[in-house]
């Protein structure tokens, strides 16, 4: 995979899932769909967001959390001891999502 793929009905879906963060106990507000910084597919660049393969529910607190730390490794790191964890957890929840059973690769 080596496009940006956009699937709106996976976004949709990772929303439904509770703050990946939960377990902290901390979370506040909505859930969002955070695009990875450091994909596990495709590229991410100035002004263009990764795939929506990369997406990961967190809270908004927890989004924000993430964004104004600005690293997302470090972030993962401190919060889940890994700082590839949010890579296999997106790429989790991408082989999970019922849009991946129906998306058709090009």
């Amino acid at each position: 995979m080596s496009k940006n793929h956009k699937n709106p009905k996976h976004l949709e879906w990772v929303r439904t899932w509770p703050c990946a963060l939960s377990l902290h106990r901390d979370c506040f507000g909505s859930i969002e769909a955070h695009h990875l910084m450091r994909p596990w597919s495709g590229k991410r660049g100035m002004g263009m967001k990764a795939g929506d393969e990369n997406a990961m529910p967190l809270c908004q607190r927890h989004h924000i959390m993430l964004h104004k730390r600005g690293d997302e490794e470090a972030f993962f790191e401190e919060k889940q001891g890994s700082p590839s964890w949010g890579r296999a957890t997106s790429q989790s929840l991408w082989y999970r999502s019922p849009a991946f059973k129906e998306f058709k690769y090009e």
